[in-house]
């Protein structure tokens, strides 16, 4: 029974399950039935399920046939409805047919016309768009033809910004069309040309400054010139606010500022025509006959191109070469000042063009490269004039070239060029000038000697007298006393050669002029080359004239010229010791002779050199004569009442000078004398000063009077005189040092030897006397 319950469950269940599987059919998308008839297969009641399923199909097929039934009638009323419809349909048909026909014939040139609107709406709608392209490209077109222009007319920074508007302004907004493709390519051929062509025009405006630069160099020098004489004018005339002109004033001349100097000028390169000013017009700027745009230009260029350095790096190099160039001199240029002027000209004009490019360019030159540039112009400048200078032998012009070199540094030095070396090298032409000076004056010597009777001047009258007076400064009291007619006792060569020589002392002041030289060094130039001339040229002229045979003096006139010879030199050795400055108070103690003794032993050595061709008994005569004039203006100095006190430091220091010229004693400047003959004329000075320092009162008085004595040439006078300006010396050193006791007692001591000393002398004069 239970397994008939459970039978009947299970057909239930499958009943169940049949009949939601045909509700799912009936319900489900024919495409979404495959699964629900599967699970019908996978069953195992799929033949009770078909029979369930050929039931409902009979039902439904009532279904159907009851619903056909009674809809039946209104299905045929429709049928008939539609068959009236349909020719009612066809006569619409026929009407709407016979309507398009008509339409269509009458609407035909409407359509023609609406066809032709079309177009011209598409053709207006092209040309819309078009012009709103045009008007992209055409600024486009325009930079592109002004670009050509400015290529044209060589203004190629202008174009070059051209260029850099139209590549990246204009060209990205028509970047798709073909041209501008082809502009885009086109560039960088435009950049390499406008970069060529301004390095050309650099290497026109180069060669041209190079050709030239003499005629840069002499406008400045001319200007130079026009300023120092303005301030010469101004320092003879009341200062009122003159003032030297400055480098910066220098700058004024050239006019050119930085909008005329910068890119933005388009004049051609080159030198500017300037023609020959004569000498009272104006000189124009150095600068003035220069156009530098080339170089601005070329270099903002570069510098736009991101090629500035290869562009600086161009132009030091080819300046370097022109400055060699210029640098090397013509190998005549010795002969003629022409020829020294264009060099300095060339040298100058280089340096003011490169000085104006540091001033108005930044950075394409700087300070290093122009100082570089003028250490080597400087040494090579030196080395030339010092070989071309030594072949010139004509003193006249020697002294043009010093002034042209002189104008040539003040030049440059207004450019702020240091020109130290040129003044030095001036210094080493005169020494050279000194020389051509000598040479001619040796042959107007010996024109005055050959031409001279050597007979006294006669005068007769008052006008004579001081015709030859003026002539030669010659003071005779007693000729001046005598009646006339009269006699000089001299020829007319002596106030000849006095003229000579006052103008060979004018020649060598010119050569002085604007050395920029203190007072001393001239003076010290000027007796320098007079000594020379004195002692070596006019005193060869004369021993040349003394040894001619045909030449004779009288007796009276040759012990005349030889009293002259001993009076001047003794004159000159009184003219050096008015320079001595002995500091009698000084406690230093000195190692070497005052100087102005040295220059006088030089002085004697250069004379007595000379008179190796006079009578040998004169010159050893002179010599002897010089000495004891020198030893006893020396012993008058250190015994002069003038000098109250004296140190013994100071005595050191005199003691240093007469052993200078005992030294020059043994050296024997004139032959003939014997041996320790000269230094005896030092003697007194010496057993005098070895006395003092040596402190030997012992010997002195215990020996005094004997014939073998060793202080016998000094008299006890002169030693109490010197004693006592020493002894006055000590006691006003005691009372300044009287802090220390010790000092006092050694100094009492030694003033007590003084005195004792001072006294004994006092009785050996005392002894004398009676």
């Amino acid at each position: 029974m239970e397994r008939g319950k459970m039978a009947e469950a299970e057909s239930l269940e499958t009943a169940a399950e049949h009949e939601r599987i045909l509700r799912e059919i009936e319900s489900t998308d024919t495409a979404c039935i495959g699964p629900t008839l599967r699970s019908v297969y996978d069953g195992e009641e799929h033949g009770r399920f078909m029979e369930k399923l050929e039931t409902r199909i009979r039902n439904h097929d009532r279904e159907i046939e009851k619903m056909c039934n009674f809809h039946y009638q209104g299905f045929v009323d429709s049928i008939t409805e539609l068959l009236k419809v349909r020719g009612e349909a066809q006569k619409l048909k026929n009407q709407v047919t016979d309507t398009n026909r008509k339409l269509q014939h009458e609407g035909k040139e409407l359509v023609i016309a609406m066809e032709e609107l079309k177009q011209c709406r598409l053709q207006q709608r092209n040309i819309s768009a078009t012009v709103d392209k045009l008007m992209l490209c055409l600024p486009v077109l325009e930079m592109y033809s002004k670009l050509r222009d400015q290529m044209k007319t060589k203004r190629h920074y202008p174009a070059l910004k051209t260029l850099e508007h139209l590549e990246h302004t204009y060209l990205p907004q028509v970047s798709h069309y073909r041209f501008c493709k082809v502009m885009v390519d086109n560039i960088p051929k435009l950049r390499e040309e406008i970069k060529d062509v301004s390095m050309s025009d650099l290497k026109d405006f180069l060669e041209s400054i190079r050709k030239h630069s003499d005629k840069i160099g002499e406008t400045a020098m001319k200007q130079a010139q026009q300023q120092r004489n303005l301030d010469n004018i101004v320092l003879q005339q009341p200062r009122i606010g003159s003032k030297r002109k400055s480098k910066k004033d220098a700058y004024t001349i050239f006019d050119t500022e930085i909008e005329s100097t910068s890119p933005k000028s388009e004049q051609d390169s080159g030198i500017l025509d300037v023609e020959d000013e004569e000498d009272d017009e104006e000189v124009p700027g150095a600068q003035d006959l220069v156009d530098f745009s080339p170089v601005y230009r070329c270099l903002h260029i570069y510098s736009v191109l991101g090629a500035r350095e290869t562009f600086e790096n161009y132009y030091r190099k080819q300046r370097r070469k022109q400055a060699r160039l210029v640098l090397q001199p013509p190998s005549n240029m010795h002969e003629t000042l022409d020829g020294y002027r264009k060099y300095f000209n060339q040298i100058v004009g280089f340096f003011v063009v490169e000085d104006h490019i540091l001033h108005t360019t930044q950075g394409l030159v700087n300070r290093a490269y122009i100082d570089e540039l003028w250490e080597m112009a400087l040494s090579k400048t030196i080395a030339a004039l010092r070989t071309h200078s030594s072949y010139c032998s004509d003193p006249n012009l020697v002294l043009d070239l010093k002034n042209l070199i002189v104008l040539f540094a003040d030049t440059l030095q207004v450019y702020g060029f240091p020109v130290n070396q040129l003044f030095d090298m001036l210094l080493e032409i005169r020494d050279q000038y000194s020389e051509t000076l000598l040479k001619k004056w040796a042959g107007i010597f010996r024109n005055i000697l050959d031409s001279d009777n050597y007979s006294p001047i006669p005068v007769t009258s008052e006008e004579m007298y001081k015709k030859v007076v003026g002539q030669f400064p010659f003071q005779d009291i007693e000729l001046e006393k005598q009646p006339f007619p009269k006699k000089f006792p001299f020829s007319e060569f002596v106030p000849k050669v006095y003229n000579q020589i006052k103008e060979f002392i004018y020649a060598c002041l010119k050569f002085s002029e604007d050395l920029h030289l203190s007072s001393t060094e001239v003076d010290d130039m000027i007796r320098k080359s007079t000594n020379l001339l004195l002692t070596r040229t006019l005193s060869n002229s004369l021993q040349n004239v003394i040894k001619r045979k045909n030449i004779g003096l009288t007796e009276d006139a040759r012990h005349a010229a030889e009293e002259e010879i001993y009076t001047n030199l003794n004159q000159k050795i009184d003219q050096f010791l008015q320079l001595a400055d002995y500091d009698w108070m000084t406690g230093d103690l000195g190692n070497k002779a005052s100087d102005y003794l040295v220059d006088l032993i030089a002085f004697l050595r250069s004379t007595f050199a000379v008179f190796t061709h006079l009578p040998g008994k004169v010159a050893q005569t002179a010599c002897m004569s010089a000495c004891k004039h020198l030893a006893t203006s020396l012993m008058q100095l250190l015994l002069e009442a003038e000098v109250r006190q004296l140190t013994l430091g100071a005595l050191q220091q005199f003691n240093l000078d007469v052993r200078e010229c005992e030294q020059f004693a043994r050296s024997g400047p004139v032959p003939g004398f014997q041996e320790d003959t000269l230094q005896l004329a030092f003697i007194d000075l010496r057993q005098l000063l070895d006395l003092f320092i040596q402190w030997d009162w012992s010997t002195y008085l215990a020996d005094y009077g004997q014939p073998n004595c060793k202080y016998l040439r000094v008299n006890p006078v002169t030693a109490l005189t010197l004693l006592e300006k020493i002894s006055r010396e000590m006691k006003d050193t005691s009372r300044k040092n009287n802090m220390f006791a010790q000092f006092r007692k050694n100094e009492r001591d030694k003033q007590k030897l003084i005195d004792t000393v001072a006294k004994q002398l006092r009785g050996l004069i005392s002894s004398h006397h009676s």
